[in-house]
């Protein structure tokens, strides 16, 4: 066996133990990463050599370290995400920031956020499934949080729970904002 086949085969093992040990299908992995799900499929057979930017795309998308990739130790007993390999989004509104925290697996059940709000930052949305609920913890800042008719202002510390089933929004009061969401799923 040559170098680049064995490099070639451990690459394909390895994304698809990442992906079975985090319970994703590759539909799921395909739209975490972009990549399609045909390409996923070769890839973890080993009939396709990933280029450097699908393999970054499904790194992060399974949330596996870039360089540990072919690292032949399996389960660490602390996984890390360093803060510049968090997926960050941009939230539906004007000026938020959205760093993912949460693993892949996680979405739709229980989701974790870090918010920055730039000065005047929205965060708006349209109702989720029934029965979800939000968890919002100031760091730092002062905001509002409306779900439904309802509004409170928090404070560095406070943590609002609100029914997000409804309309709801999050915005900065008097200048910028972070705040740690969660999000909980029925």
């Amino acid at each position: 066996m040559t170098l680049r086949s064995e490099i070639h085969d451990r690459l394909a093992a390895s994304l698809k133990d990442a992906r079975t040990a985090k319970g994703l299908s590759l539909d799921a992995v395909a739209r975490l990463s972009g990549v399609s799900r045909s390409m996923v499929s070769q890839i973890e057979r080993g009939e396709s050599s990933p280029t450097v930017a699908t393999l970054w795309n499904l790194t992060q998308a399974l949330q596996v370290d870039f360089a540990g990739l072919l690292d032949a130790r399996k389960n660490p007993v602390i996984e890390v995400i360093r803060a510049e390999a968090a997926p960050v989004i941009g939230g539906r509104g004007q000026g938020v920031s959205i760093r993912i925290l949460s693993p892949a697996e996680a979405v739709g059940v229980h989701e974790v956020y870090d918010v920055t709000f730039g000065e005047g930052g929205k965060l708006i949305s349209d109702p989720h499934g029934p029965g979800c609920r939000e968890h919002l913890t100031l760091l730092n800042g002062c905001i509002e949080v409306t779900s439904g008719d309802e509004s409170q202002r928090l404070n560095v510390g406070d943590t609002a729970r609100y029914f997000a089933d409804r309309p709801h929004r999050v915005e900065a009061v008097d200048g910028p904002a972070r705040a740690i969401l969660i999000v909980q799923n029925s």
